[in-house]
This record gives structure tokens, sequence and C-alpha cells, in this order.
């Protein structure tokens, strides 16, 4: 479930507090008394087995005696008592619970299951919606709701706060309070036994009063429901996460290279930033995060000027906006010659842009005015110490005007106590984000252009790139299975080799032999010099045991190094089972460079990607990243880039540029092996070979696992789903008919752009010339989880494809209602096309358990009518004038 009862959860019309008490310092006593702190409107009831009396009012012996089923019911009593108490709510009609308690990880008093899986069967047939077990509560200022045992009530703002941690919950509302910061919502989600991160976002997504989300997480349960909720969330309001458990314990456990580099925070990293979200490290940076951008002008870019009255101040923030990897401005010539009158003679004409200690008022204003206005600044950073010159109130009281007015982010940091208090409150009170320190001011912005980064990767539209490339994924399937009934769990040599050319990537010549004589043999064939190398399963890392010998130039070479190999095993690791030798053709690519690329498994996020330098001291090394599948080449470009591995592909002192886009395409592979195949539980190619000839995959190392029939959802974040491709013909015409893809973001471009006027009317239900960037992206970075958009193609010179046609919908959080869309283009109209998507969009979402479809279209647009009631709608008056309302019922 998703947002389902959530709104009883958080908007309830009357509250029952099971466990009421009158007993000083109780839980039930403290819950009563936090709800009418808080105000709330409705009825409260509370149930008391014991006293016919609470809080000097009537109180009821059992859910059944209420008067009526409570929208939300508060449970303060012991572990064994909660699931029985769930299911008497759900009987009654209640739809959601907040559980304090604790304890309920214990097994029920039968030894059956644990009674907090006994209270989620309590609840599943009622749908009732449970926050906790093991929370503090819920505060929802807005609705005068202090659902909870916090010490004390939440002040009314636009931030809603969640939280796994009880404790840490009540510190920052208590921190929270002391500084004036007020909250939509204020969540604890405890052990979020069944209402979790995913959930709660969905809801504060969609609502009005909430301006930003700030989350406080220690783990992820349900990573596709939590990413489908983030990424939609992140492209409306702010998402800013603070993570505990930075320690790369899982790391530990991983056999692979490729798993011990991929380490649990940096799979959560690659997800904060695939769903355009922001990650901070401490609680503070939460909130300073939420003031910058909650509050930011729209975003123009990086190039921050800094503006100063004091030098050591400005140099305190340049270099932490340096070392965090931000970019000054660099001030061009009219912009200094603009600067010059308003300063000394003896300014630094540079950046940061210091005023002397000495300024009055105007000097700050006019020099403000400049950076304001000059093109080569895209953002500003104000920042004073207070002197004796000018009072800093009078300052701020010059300058608020021009920064109100500005289009462009101003940064404010009023450096002391007392004497520039007056300055503070005046930028707070006018919407401004203010900060005590230049290094705070600066880790500011760095959370701001490191949101605008995340941002951008969501409204990227990747260039198209040919679909002729089909992996011989029923040839790997088939090797990955035999050698599971095979009882092996790693690969490596010739049939690691087979798996990678089974994806197109290209790899050496690979003989595997069983002893000396057959290394020979093989050698003989490949042509010297080879390599050799040791093969068993119990050796993870050749190197380590002498188990590779390089350039071997004759049979005698080979043989020798073959007995050398056994003995060094059997010294090194006697147990080791030793199954014969790889022998490979030696690749003779001198100044190429040596790169890893592979597959992790992560235990929350699932099938991870791996990028960055390789070799023998791999795991030495700290150039590389992680990031999640399915890549695409924009994804596939960001990995490369994050693994600092730029320059060094870029060429350097006479060395060729490598081939960048045969790397891209090896890891468009690569995220695809991880989309296909369930059984990889690692892999590592390493070293990857890339130079200016393309790319060769030296050796690999493939670590298997058995699929249970009941996994799903191992992705956390759905592939393109190919199956639903489809080729028809229309109007004696070949089309394809499939789900659109990141890059169709230009197909999309083109296909509105070559629209009528009144087309686009009736599509968008307003004039509109174009679609903005931003909007495109939207339409074809589609989270295949909760939407889907099928577009036909139609062939057209010199081998390309022209879309034609689209219809589109999204589904709630809770796959109830869909809401469709659809555009045919106008010299396809008229001839089946839309019916015939129209027809697949209804057979996709009754598929996916979806219960009815709805969509709206103007009162002139017959053909959409008419079509609609072809296919079985049901349409009506529209909620708005001049509006026609469309309803399927699927069942």
């Amino acid at each position: 479930m998703s947002v389902r009862n959530l709104e009883a959860l958080f908007q309830p019309a009357s509250v029952a507090v099971i466990g009421a008490s009158d007993r000083e310092g109780s839980l039930g006593s403290v819950v009563l008394r936090n709800l009418k702190l808080g105000g709330f409107k409705g009825p409260v009831w509370p149930v008391n087995h014991r006293h016919a009396s609470v809080d000097g009012g009537p109180a009821w012996p059992d859910v059944e005696s209420l008067p009526e089923a409570p929208d939300l019911a508060v449970i303060c009593t012991p572990a064994r008592t909660v699931p029985e108490l769930v299911a008497a709510l759900g009987r009654k009609g209640t739809r959601a619970a907040i559980v304090m308690t604790a304890g309920l990880k214990q097994p029920d008093a039968g030894g059956g299951p644990s009674l907090e899986q006994a209270m989620l069967d309590a609840a599943r047939p009622h749908l009732l919606r449970i926050l906790g077990p093991n929370c503090i509560g819920a505060l929802v200022p807005g609705a005068h709701l202090n659902a909870s045992f916090a010490p004390g009530n939440a002040q009314p703002g636009q931030l809603a706060f969640v939280t796994q941690s009880g404790a840490l919950a009540t510190a920052m509302l208590d921190w929270a309070n002391s500084r004036g910061i007020g909250f939509s919502h204020f969540i604890s989600l405890g052990d979020s036994a069944d209402v979790d991160f995913g959930d709660v976002i969905d809801y504060l997504a969609s609502d009005p009063g909430t301006r930003a989300i700030l989350m406080y997480m220690e783990s992820v349960k349900a990573a596709r429901k939590f990413m489908s909720a983030a990424r939609a969330a992140a492209r409306n309001k702010p998402v800013i996460v603070v993570k505990a458990g930075r320690a790369p314990d899982g790391a530990r456990a991983a056999a692979s290279h490729t798993g011990a580099l991929a380490g649990s925070d940096a799979v959560f990293d690659a997800a904060v930033r695939r769903a355009g979200m922001l990650r901070v490290d401490t609680l503070e940076s939460l909130f300073d995060a939420a003031e910058t951008l909650a509050h930011a002008r729209p975003w123009r870019g990086e190039r921050l000027a800094i503006l100063t009255n004091g030098g050591g101040a400005g140099v305190l923030a340049a270099d932490a906006l340096e070392l965090g990897g931000a970019k000054l401005a660099s001030l061009s010539e009219p912009t200094l010659a603009a600067l010059d009158p308003c300063l000394p003679a003896t300014w630094s004409r540079g950046n940061p842009v210091d005023i002397i200690g000495d300024a009055p008022v105007s000097r700050y204003r006019d020099a403000l005015r400049v950076l304001l206005a000059a093109p080569d600044v895209d953002a500003v950073l104000f920042m004073h110490a207070p002197t004796a010159i000018v009072p800093a109130g009078e300052i701020a009281s010059a300058c608020l005007p021009l920064i109100q007015k500005s289009a462009k982010p101003v940064l404010t940091c009023w450096l002391g106590g007392a004497a520039v208090a007056a300055a503070r409150t005046a930028c707070a009170e006018a919407g401004i984000a203010g900060y005590s320190t230049p290094e705070r001011a600066a880790a500011a912005w760095l959370q701001r252009v490191n949101h605008a980064r995340n941002q951008e990767a969501l409204r990227q539209l990747p260039a198209a790139v040919p679909e002729d490339f089909v992996p011989d994924s029923r040839r790997a399937q088939t090797l990955l299975e035999q050698a599971l009934q095979d009882g092996r769990e790693w690969l490596d040599g010739a049939p690691a080799q087979a798996l990678l050319r089974a994806y197109g990537i290209p790899t050496v010549e690979t003989v595997q032999a069983r002893d000396a004589e057959e290394a020979v043999a093989a050698a003989s064939r490949i042509g010297y010099p080879v390599a050799l190398k040791i093969v068993s399963p119990q050796i993870i890392h050749k190197s380590d045991v002498g188990g590779v010998a390089l350039g071997l130039a004759c049979a005698e070479e080979v043989r020798a190094a073959a007995v050398k190999m056994r003995q060094q095993v059997a010294r090194l690791l006697p147990q080791a089972v030793v199954l014969g030798f790889t022998v490979q053709a030696m690749a003779q690519r001198p100044g190429t460079h040596e790169l890893i690329v592979g597959i992790a498994t992560d235990a929350v996020f699932g099938p991870v990607i791996l990028c960055g330098e390789g070799g023998t001291a791999v795991e030495l090394r700290k150039d590389h990243a992680v990031a999640l599948p399915p890549l695409n080449t924009s994804l596939a470009r960001d990995l490369v880039a994050r693994s600092r591995l730029g320059p060094l592909l870029a060429g350097y002192r006479g060395r060729p540029a490598a081939d960048e886009q045969a790397l891209l395409a090896t890891l468009r592979k690569v995220s695809q092996m991880a989309c296909d195949l369930p059984w990889l539980a690692e892999l590592d190619i390493n070293p990857l070979l890339v130079d200016e000839r393309g790319v060769l995959a030296l050796d690999a190392r493939v670590r298997l696992r058995p699929v249970p029939a009941s996994e799903g959802g191992r992705l956390a974040i759905r592939p393109y789903p190919s199956a639903l491709e489809e080729h028809v013909e229309v109007a004696g015409r070949a089309l394809l008919l499939r789900p659109i893809r990141p890059e169709d973001g230009q197909r999309l471009m083109a296909f509105y752009a070559k629209a009528s006027p009144d087309d686009m009317r009736l599509r968008f239900f307003m004039v509109r010339r174009e679609v903005p960037h931003s909007e495109l992206a939207r339409y074809s970075q589609i989270d295949y989880d909760r939407e889907m958009t099928f577009i036909a193609l139609a062939p057209q010179e010199p081998g390309d494809q022209a879309m034609v046609a689209e219809v589109r919908a999204v589904c709630d959080p809770d796959n109830v209602r869909a809401e469709f869309s659809i555009q045919v283009a106008s010299d396809w109209q008229g001839k089946g096309l839309g019916r015939l998507l129209l027809d697949k969009l209804i057979h996709y979402l009754r598929e996916r358990g979806a219960v009815e479809v709805e969509g709206q279209c103007l009162q002139d647009n017959a053909g959409m009518a008419a079509l609609a009631r072809r296919v079985g709608f049901e349409v009506s008056s529209g909620p708005s004038e001049g509006a026609m309302a469309l309803r399927l019922r699927l069942r």
C-alpha cells in the first residue's frame, strides 16, 4: 500500500486513545494531554477497561463500545494486546492507527509469528494503516493534531520532518522550537512495519502545505517504492536526507572487487542522486538546506560571486567552496570596469569582491547592484562583518530591496552577534537565506549546487542511440542456468568471456585447459605470446597466489608457469581445487588505460553498476563510482565523470583520447546484463582496457546466485519493458508500438513541434507553441512502475523513425486510478491508430491491476469523445466549464 487511508492518519476528524490513563507520566496520559495541548478540534475518546472516567471525562471500556469508529486510534497498551486491538479497530471501521508500543518483534505467546506480523495480518483485511510500532507519533500543526508523546508541540510551518529515530525526533522538535522553525508534519516512523518512507513521501509530495521534505533515515525497506516516491516528489519540491551509517560494513562481506568497492553508503548516495534528492551530513545542515532551497530563486547556474567587507572572511568562504567543487564566477573585464567606480582604487579586482572594511552603505549597495546585473554571475554571497563605520541594520535596509527584486539567488552571511542581529532578523523576515559563518554559507551554496546537479539529471534529454544492439540473452541465460545446475558459484575464464560476448563486449581469445599439456596446445593455436591464469572456485584473486603469468613466449614457458602455479597454490592455499588454466592471447595495446567495470548486489537497492580505475591494486584506489541500473548514455557519462576518470581518458602529453563512446556503450551493456540476468550476483571486468581503439575485456569473474521463484522487484528502478514492444500495420504502413524511452526526448519534441495549433490546444487545453525542456524530460523519463507511455513510430529516411502518436497514463501510488491522455499526428488521424494505442494502454492497465481509467477532453473535441465511447468510457460533464469527463471501470 502507499497513500491509502493516510488522510485518516494525518487529518483525522476523531481520535481514540487506547490505554488512556490518569496516571502521571504514563504513555496514555501524555498522549491524551498532547492531543489537548495541540488544540485538536474533533472528539477524543479515551479507552480504558478499568476506569469509566479519564482526565475528568467519560472513558469507554473497549473499542466495540465507542460511539462511532474513530478515524485514528493511538495505541498505548502492552505489546501482547496490540494485534487484537487492531483487529477490533478494523471491524469497527477505523482506517488508521499509531502504535507507540515497543517490543512487537517478539513471537506471540503460542510460538507463532511475531506480534508485529500478527498486527499486520489483523490490519490487512480492513486496509487499516499503521504508523509504528515503537514510534513517538505524529504532529500536524495545521490540523491541530499532536498524537505523540513528544515533550511539547510543533510550531506551524511548511517543512515536513520524517524520522526513524524516536529519541532524535524529540531532540529535533525541541531544537526547532528554540529556533522558531515550524512544520507542516512531524512524523516518527519507528519500526515502519506498514507506513514507511515511500508512503509518507508520496503523501507529502501532493500536500500543498509542505514546501520541503526533510528526512532522517537509518534504513530503507522497499527500495522500488521508495525510489518511485522520491523521484516523483523531488520533481515538485526539495527532498533532503540525512542518513546514518556511513561505515562501509556491507563491503566487508563482498568477495569480488566490485562488491568490496560498492559499499552500501555509496549505493545510497547513488540512489539519492538518481531520484533528484539532496543528501547532507548533519541535522543542522538539513535545516540549512531547507532554508536555502525553500526560499531560493530559480536556479541560473553555479557561478557565484562573493561580496564582502573582510578579506579573511571572503578567503574562508572561497576555500570552502573550492574544496567542495563549486565554481566561483570569473569576473569579466566589463564587470570589473563597472565595479571600479564603486570601490577604492586599491581593491583586488577579483572574486571575492572585497569592498574594504571602511565601506559606507553606498559602496555595499552599488557593488551589489553591479554583481546582480553582471551576465557572468549567477548568484551572490553577501557577507558583512560588523564595523563602527555603519550599523549592519542600515546596510541590510539599503541592500534588501535590491536582493528582493533580483532574479538571481542571494545568500547572506552576517558575522558576529548582537551587532548584526537586526540585519539577520530583517533578512529572515524578507525570506532571504542567512548564515552565521562563511563556512556555513559556503556549505549552503554547495547544497544548492548539488541539488541542482541532481535535478539536472532528471531534466536531461539523452541523445538518441542506435537501437540495433540486441544481446543474445538466451545464450547468456542458458550459460548461467547450466553453471548453477552444475553447482558452480563462480565463473571465470572462458565461460565468463562467453557471457560478455553474448552482450557484445569485446574480449580477448580465451581457451580453457585442464592441464599443462592442454595449455601448451591452446597457446600454440592462439599464437605466442600468451597469458596463463589459474582456474579454481576457491581462488578469488589470482594474483594473490601467483596465479597469473603474462607474456609467455613459448611452450616451455607455458609448461613451466603451469607447474609453478600448481606448486604455489598447493603451498599458499592447499584447500583450493585447481580445475585447470585459461590461456589468453596477450593484448598488445601499449599506453592503454586499465579500468574496472562491474555489477554488485546491494542488500536494499539490488544490482548496482561500478566503474573506476582497475588493475591489481583496484581496492586501494579511490577513483570509482556506482550507479543504479538501468543506464542510458547520459547516466553512463555521469558515472564515468563521478569516477574521476575524465581527465585520464581525455588524453594528455601526446597520449590520444580514449574512445568514450565505446566505454559508454560497454556500461550500457553491463547495465542491460544487470537488468536481464537475475542470476548475476557480482561481476568483475578487471581489467577492461580502454584506449583510442575502443574497449577490450581481458579478465572477468562472475558470481552466481539461485533466483527464488517468488522474487520480484529485484531492481530499485523498473527497467525498460521490452516485452511490450509490438509491430502492427496501420493504413498499409508498418509501425512499431513500444514504451517511451528517455532517449525519445528529441522525437517527442519534434512530434509536438509538427502538431497543428488546434491539436496542441485539444491535447493541453491551451494554446502553446512549444513544450518546455523540463516537461519533455518529464514526459520521456517515466517511472515504468507507476506510469506508461506507448508511442507509435513510423519508418522514415534515412533509417530513422518518426513518432506519430502517443498515449500515456499516470497511476496513483496505490494503482487504483490511472489518468490518461492521447495525441495522434494530424496526418494519422482517422486511421484507427488512436483506437489501437488506447486498447493497448487499457489492456496494460488491466493486467497491472488498476481499477479505473479517467481523463478529460474539451467539449469541442468530438473525435476524442467518440473514441472514448467506442472503447467503453462513460462520457459526462467535466469538473470545469468546457470540459468532458471520461471514465472507464476496469474491474
